[in-house]
């Protein structure tokens, strides 16, 4: 089992220039990550850098809060993959887990989940935000909200 494939090489600071960006490309490559994640301003540009590897592009969208419309998160998710994005990680509307607004969730995921092209959609809960009981909660909703959009992968953003 090859453990480095489990694991993204990220840099998703706001500050991150190409220079950065390509240094990120170039340990992942070194070291077999299975992926490399940005923010959507540098996909081309990291898919550029990973040509010839079989490491993927992973892009951010709704980041790093998920507190924005759920079309803008549809559209960057489009452009995510317009722009040669192998794998999309997105935030959930974490207000609206908060406040117990399952569907709108689902509707969010589903959008975003609807854009990605067949590309693999990963979703990130904040559970830094999150009580034990809306963990909880969100356990018991994540199998139906799963079962709902037959996603590739489901990822717990842990800090």
């Amino acid at each position: 089992m090859k453990f480095n494939k489990y694991f993204d090489h990220t840099n998703l600071k706001p500050e991150a220039t190409k220079d950065d960006i390509r240094t990120l490309c170039e340990e992942a490559k070194k070291y077999d990550f299975a992926s490399v994640c940005v923010n959507g301003i540098y996909t081309a540009f990291a898919k550029e850098c990973l040509s010839g590897s079989n490491v993927k592009t992973c892009v951010v969208v709704g980041f790093p809060l998920g507190a924005m419309n759920t079309d803008v998160k549809a559209y960057e998710t489009k452009k995510a993959v317009k722009d040669g994005a192998d794998e999309i990680d997105m935030v959930i509307p974490v207000g609206l887990l908060k406040a117990g607004e399952y569907d709108a969730v689902y509707e969010d995921i589903k959008a975003v989940r609807d854009a990605c092209a067949g590309k693999v959609l990963k979703v990130i809960f904040e559970n830094c935000l999150l009580t034990d009981e809306e963990k909880i909660n969100c356990l018991l909703r994540q199998e139906l909200i799963m079962s709902r959009l037959q996603q590739d992968s489901l990822q717990e953003a842990q800090q």
